[in-house]
């Protein structure tokens, strides 16, 4: 179901009558960490409480908690357990250690859920440990490499090259799923989208041209991760920061501006000043959410921004969230943090400051604001910097395509390192 469609209400009408029955007795409902608060109140709307059967838990803190773990397997080995993986996209890596332990519960429990907007975000891959955690026998595979032998062609370099047999997946699957589109459901007013120019200054250029050329030569395309430090450095350089270690060394940064000199805050500062609602900007590095919230508090007081990522602990980003929603007027923020389960469609405005090459996470982010009870057209803007990284993960976005895996394209058709950096800068078709 897409984001927004009624998900968590969808699942306590199944969970109802099989309580009612006595056919389970304990309800675990396993989501993202920074879902859990807003899942209660969910629940609890629904149900005027939260019932005493049914247990919360993240996702996360089963890759973290051996405790944990301990715990739900003797919870679902003593208990008749419905099981319910929300937003089970966390869980499609097969290596993956909460996978494997999700697993565990899940051959355990008698009934079993998976909710999601996006349960394929890259391929067919993804697939495999969501419908695992269901019953191996809706596949029909009862081990990855067996769902890899059928349906998965690599290349040389271990890369997915194509998928195959994907419409025996789809009747394999079609009799346990259930299908819900925004579109289909909800009278929703539109998505409008624009960018705004964040242009670089003289030395930015210098140095994103240098950062450039360094990494470009220790890519390796057997290895993604020289890929993504090739990106990382550049959005850096893009955002404002100096690369203070050599292209050889781990990646460190240091602020090239002045938050109030740099010219993306100055530029986000404009397009904030021609808003009179509240919004939303998402920011991908913890020092931008840092440096955008000194400016906002500069320019419009202590009590109008909120911050939300990963180092803030639960308590205080529900706080935090109570309090955009009724005084703050911005509420910054990591989208693969707050990019799940908020319901946040009281504000229209989403602003992304810096975006990464991740489809599912931003529509995840893009659906907090767009979403049952949204009355107002909502507007979505980003900022970018033409003629560098920024307008090629936008391209890939817009066309839904994983940055990573497009850009591995390019250097098994072209390895010119010239074709490939105008490719970076979006000028490579």
């Amino acid at each position: 179901m897409e984001q927004g469609t009624g998900k968590t209400r969808t699942a306590l009408e199944l969970i109802k009558p099989r309580i009612e029955q006595g056919k389970v007795d304990k309800v675990l409902w396993l989501c993202p960490c920074s879902v859990k608060e807003n899942l209660k109140r969910d629940i609890i709307k629904h149900c005027g409480d939260l019932p005493k059967f049914i247990r919360i838990e993240g996702i996360e803190s089963l890759s973290a908690s051996t405790r944990l773990n301990f715990e739900l397997l003797s919870l679902v080995n003593t208990c008749k357990v419905f099981l319910i993986v929300d937003e089970s996209n966390l869980v499609k890596n097969h290596k993956a250690k909460r996978t494997q332990r999700i697993q565990s519960l899940a051959e355990k429990s008698p009934y079993r859920l998976i909710l999601n907007g996006t349960p394929i975000s890259k391929n067919e891959k993804d697939l495999f440990s969501q419908w695992q955690i269901l019953d191996w026998r809706i596949l029909g595979y009862q081990s990855f490499w067996s769902f890899a032998a059928n349906h998965l062609e690599y290349d040389d370099y271990g890369k997915i090259r194509s998928t195959l047999n994907t419409d025996y997946l789809v009747r394999k699957i079609a009799p346990y799923t259930y299908q819900v589109k925004k579109s289909e459901c909800l009278d929703l007013p539109p998505k409008t989208y624009s960018s705004c120019h964040v242009p670089l200054t003289g030395k930015q250029w210098r140095l994103y041209q240098e950062a450039k050329e360094n990494f470009l030569m220790l890519v390796d395309e057997c290895d993604s991760s020289t890929i993504y430090r090739l990106f990382t450095a550049l959005q850096h350089v893009v955002g404002g920061f100096y690369i203070t270690s050599i292209p050889e060394a781990p990646l460190e940064f240091s602020p090239m501006f002045k938050p109030e000199e740099n010219p993306r805050i100055e530029a986000l500062s404009n397009v904030v000043n021609g808003i009179s609602e509240k919004v939303i900007i998402w920011c991908k590095y913890t020092q931008e959410i840092k440096d955008v919230a000194c400016m906002l508090r500069e320019e419009y007081g202590e009590d109008s921004v909120v911050e939300f990522y990963g180092g803030i602990k639960q308590k205080q980003r529900q706080e935090n969230i109570n309090k955009f929603s009724n005084n703050a007027r911005f509420f910054v923020a990591n989208k693969t943090c707050a990019g799940y389960g908020l319901n946040l469609q009281f504000c229209s405005y989403a602003i992304y400051y810096s975006n990464d090459w991740d489809y599912a996470t931003r529509m995840q982010s893009e659906d907090r604001i767009h979403r049952i009870g949204q009355e107002n057209n909502v507007h979505i803007i980003d900022l970018c910097s033409y003629g560098t990284i920024d307008e090629r993960i936008l391209k890939c976005l817009y066309k839904k395509e994983a940055l990573v895996d497009r850009f591995k394209d390019n250097i098994d058709k072209q390895k010119d390192k010239n074709y490939l950096a105008k490719w970076i800068d979006g000028k490579g078709g």
